[in-house]
């Protein structure tokens, strides 16, 4: 089939790989315009870009994709899918164009977890079991027909960028099994039951600030949402600190925020429990272990 694929972070790259190795052509990509970062204000790609040129795919980098222009260019490569993967939301003149439809590959058992940042929900919520989803696109966001449902278990150990790495190949597996069954035409779409729907909004700042008036394992499981990017923190004495590995104990009682360390363990008090940091970031240094830490800080 002729496909057009959408896609900007390193979690679409595995599908697009496994797309561009198949029988399947990749008429274009569509991604993020280039961003200046850095002092240099150096000019950096999306992983996406750089896949497409490491392997002369036509790139396409609308800053609108309203624009009539690109819609244009769109039709003339006569796609017959559109796969959507951690993109934008297309606007319906765009995700009506293919004559097969346009599919979506989320991080979630959909309909829970809906929104911008689903593994990090997961993950802050505790749960033991997630994984993706393919849905036919509609205006609304996250609600299509779902077409394939896999899933995957959540370890002890996972945290964000583990848990993203190991669903970014799943979906590459998923969002193969989706064409044949898009090329085929024997597939059954299922309606979402928006009774049940659970949201997964975009991961703010506010957020990301720990509060010790909470029980251990429910900040524990925050940092692991959030590590490594952003990274949970907490302020003490006017400096941030990240952590980005922790354990915990609901056994252990310790005043409320109350730090506590000897030679090489830190424990902070929490409202049920304690948690232990194992690896933290001093604001303007580097991430290092508790043992390293306690070698030149105290708190």
């Amino acid at each position: 089939m002729q496909i057009v694929f959408f896609g900007t972070p390193d979690f679409a790259v595995p599908s697009l790989d496994r797309i561009f190795k198949s029988e399947h052509n990749i008429a274009a990509v569509v991604t993020a315009p280039d961003k200046e970062r850095g002092r240099g204000r150096k000019v950096s790609y999306t992983p996406v870009k750089q896949f497409a040129i490491d392997n002369n795919i036509k790139c396409l980098q609308p800053e609108s994709l309203k624009d009539s222009g690109f819609i244009s260019e769109l039709k003339e490569l006569k796609p017959d899918v559109f796969v959507v993967i951690a993109f934008r939301i297309l606007p319906r003149e765009v995700y009506t164009i293919p004559q097969k439809g346009s599919f979506n590959l989320h991080g979630s058992l959909l309909p829970k977890y809906r929104g911008a940042a689903p593994i990090q929900w997961a993950l802050i919520n505790g749960e033991k079991l997630t994984g993706v989803t393919t849905f036919f696109l509609q205006d609304k966001v996250d609600t299509g027909n779902i077409i394939i449902k896999e899933s995957i278990c959540i370890g002890a150990e996972d945290n964000l960028g583990t848990l993203h790495d190991k669903m970014s190949l799943l979906g590459a597996d998923v969002i193969m099994k989706t064409l044949d069954l898009i090329e085929n035409g024997n597939m059954e779409v299922k309606e979402q039951d928006d009774t049940i729907a659970t949201p997964a909004p975009k991961i703010t700042k506010e957020l990301c600030e720990i509060n010790w008036d909470n029980s251990a394992e429910n900040i524990h499981n925050l940092i692991r949402g959030l590590s490594p990017f952003p990274a949970a923190f907490f302020e003490y004495t006017g400096k941030r600190y990240k952590i980005y590995t922790s354990k915990y104990s609901t056994e252990e009682k310790q005043e409320i925020g109350k730090i506590t360390a000897d030679k090489k363990h830190i424990f902070v008090g929490c409202k049920t429990g304690v948690l232990e940091i194992l690896e933290i970031q001093p604001e303007g240094r580097k991430k290092m272990s508790a043992e390293e830490f306690l070698r030149g800080y105290q708190f």
